[in-house]
């Protein structure tokens, strides 16, 4: 899949339709309108570009996703590794543990996470 990248409000509205999904785009229209102060237009348009760039669906004013929000960050998370890591999760793990210890709750978490893998 080709990749998603999405800006800071972007990111919000997608979290918004996600939250509601199915939605329909006069309800987006309508918490837009509260939560970002848009028009109707500038939903619209935002909608659009989600929905051009694979993340959504309008089919006759209903909003569907057709990547899930885990789905996304996932896609989003394996991109930052392979960028910033070379792809390399030990390495990924060291650096954000350097300064910060795990707890035991956190520890034990991904030793499940692992034994699944």
């Amino acid at each position: 899949m080709a990749e998603i990248q999405l800006g800071v409000i972007e990111a919000r509205f997608a979290d918004m339709i996600w939250e509601r999904e199915p939605v329909t785009s006069s309800e987006l229209v309508k918490q837009a309108a509260e939560v970002f102060k848009w028009k109707r237009t500038t939903t619209h348009t935002v909608l659009k570009r989600l929905c051009d760039k694979g993340l959504f669906e309008n089919n006759k004013g209903t909003v569907t996703c057709r990547i899930t929000r885990p789905q996304f960050y996932s896609m989003q998370s394996r991109k930052f590794v392979d960028d910033s890591f070379a792809g390399s999760l030990p390495a990924f793990v060291a650096a954000f543990t350097k300064d910060r210890a795990l707890t035991t709750e956190e520890a034990e978490e991904i030793r499940r996470i692992i034994d699944q893998a």
